[in-house]
């Protein structure tokens, strides 16, 4: 069963054409990869699913449900949730703080009534066990702004999946780490989407190739192929287009 859909979708940038009547189907409960070379027009096609961009044609469907144009945060109230390529947390407030924002959107509560939140002990308490699981309890109470690199990006990534939603968005989210860095993240990833359903946008081949069940390549704007991992391996016009390189 389809989570998420697009039927030929396209979009443009003052008349410069970016995608091309792209059709990409995600099923539900798997990790879906989308990969191809810089300027193939993957965030775009992101930004477009996840409301950020209008599209100039074509339809998108989330949970059999046409959300062409809807919003980010009708998006998110459905139960779509996505982080970004840089960082995007609120750097002033601590871990707890930034993963307790997600958990209050989940549950509806506004943002500014902090005094109350404070003796939510249901609230405080779901929020540690998400930093627990993430293993950010030990700088629960430090900054975002004072995090190594590889740990805000992790308190990023976690944040998009602390509203619980059905589907999760992740843009390059190993960008920028250290081959350390990227490990943990790979397997965090792969724990905290246990049992869900993710799009992930990624340059690195050996994080696609560890985590997606399937894989959707794009080139200039247009849908090159979608399989498995191995079938897209052995793609002869992935490996034209894109793979070669990337193994030179």
């Amino acid at each position: 069963m389809s989570i998420l859909e697009t039927n030929g979708l396209c979009h443009d940038f003052g008349g410069l054409d970016v995608l091309f009547d792209v059709k990409f189907e995600v099923k539900e409960g798997e990790r879906h990869a989308l990969i191809g070379p810089n300027g193939a027009g993957k965030t775009t096609l992101f930004n477009v699913i996840t409301g950020t961009y209008k599209p100039s044609g074509g339809e998108v469907f989330f949970k059999g449900k046409d959300v062409t144009g809807f919003k980010p945060h009708q998006l998110v109230r459905l139960g779509m949730g996505r982080s970004f390529q840089i960082t995007s947390t609120f750097t002033w407030l601590t871990a707890f703080q930034n993963i307790r924002m997600g958990i209050l959107s989940k549950r509806g509560i506004r943002f500014n009534l902090f005094q109350k939140i404070d003796k939510m002990r249901d609230v405080t308490e779901e929020t540690d066990r998400v930093l627990k699981r993430i293993n950010l309890d030990g700088e629960r109470n430090i900054p975002a702004s004072m995090l190594s690199y590889g740990k805000h990006r992790s308190l990023e990534i976690s944040m998009a999946l602390a509203t619980d939603p059905d589907l999760v968005m992740l843009d390059e989210p190993t960008a920028g780490m250290s081959k350390d860095e990227t490990h943990h993240a790979v397997e965090l990833i792969r724990r905290i989407t246990e049992g869900k359903t993710a799009v992930i946008i990624e340059h690195d081949m050996d994080v696609v190739f560890s985590l997606a069940d399937r894989i959707t390549v794009l080139h200039l704007g247009r849908l090159l192929a979608t399989g498995t991992p191995e079938e897209v391996r052995e793609n002869q016009d992935v490996k034209d287009a894109y793979l070669g390189e990337m193994e030179e």
